[in-house]
């Protein structure tokens, strides 16, 4: 697999009038998985908009360095970011009944990502919307249906299908499963990394769900209050060595925990001072 970056990014800062809220945040992507997970509030959601151009104002990015396949992303007009976005770099977001139009039909809704970065025949342009939501499991009766007939996970392989039909180089895919139940959720995950195995995308996954980031991603970054404070392969999550990560792991609740009182994290800890890099 090819790990040249595709994004780089080098003491990336977002600032907002009375607080800092990602502070220094240094990582590459290439042709791989990469997940960030933390807390909510660490810094993970808006890490991610700053790759798309989507920190609203009066937020402020600042970075040594934001590229995207060599393109410095802080010089970026609007119409650059709209030509990117959903093209080079799509993002799924995590709960469908809130991210599709419910007055649009899931053709609709795919068909305007389509008219924006390419030009096609109607007919061509059909085909590959149906061939698309095919590919990530939308039986073919759903699409023309409304967000609001079909079920979570059908929600979200639309909303899939949208980030994936114009073939973007980077798939940013924020919490995708928290609103699924754990079937689903597998289910979801085997077909994100499916399709960017495919497709050769990059991956940057941002999810709660330790034991899943495990299964389908190969690096993690972690964050807390706005900072990375560990990074290390995804396969090491078990037997992570950094207090925080170790917490992160140790408190979610599975059957083998059920009626026993979870590790609470001490945040008498400066974790921010304690920075492992493998």
């Amino acid at each position: 697999m090819n790990k040249t970056p595709l994004i780089e990014v080098n003491n990336l800062c977002i600032d907002f009038p009375k607080a800092r809220v990602v502070n220094n945040v240094s990582f590459t992507l290439g042709q791989e998985r990469l997940a960030v997970v933390g807390e909510s509030g660490s810094g993970k959601s808006m890490t991610a908009r700053a790759l798309m151009g989507l920190v609203r104002q009066p937020g402020k990015v600042s970075a040594d360095k934001l590229s995207l396949q060599g393109n410095n992303l802080l010089d970026f007009s609007s119409r650059q970011w709209n030509n990117i976005r959903g093209n080079t770099i799509s993002m799924v977001l995590q709960d469908p009944r809130y991210a599709l139009n419910p007055v649009k039909t899931i053709y609709q809704q795919v068909e305007e990502t389509v008219k924006q970065h390419q030009k096609l025949s109607r007919q061509d342009r059909r085909q590959l919307i149906i061939d698309t939501l095919l590919s990530v499991g939308l039986p073919e009766q759903n699409i023309y249906r409304y967000p609001g007939e079909l079920s979570g996970g059908m929600g979200q392989r639309a909303m899939i299908a949208i980030a994936l039909i114009n073939n973007p180089t980077i798939l940013i895919a924020d919490e995708p499963t928290s609103a699924l139940d754990a079937q689903l959720r597998h289910q979801i995950l085997e077909l994100i990394t499916t399709q960017c195995e495919q497709r050769n995308m990059g991956l940057l996954l941002i999810s709660h769900d330790l034991p899943l980031v495990a299964e389908y991603c190969e690096r993690v970054m972690v964050m807390y209050q706005g900072e990375q404070v560990d990074e290390l392969n995804a396969k090491d999550l078990p037997t992570a060595t950094h207090p925080y990560t170790r917490t992160l792991w140790t408190c979610r609740p599975n059957a083998s925990t059920y009626g026993t009182q979870l590790p609470v994290l001490d945040r008498t800890i400066n974790f921010k001072g304690i920075h492992h890099a493998n």
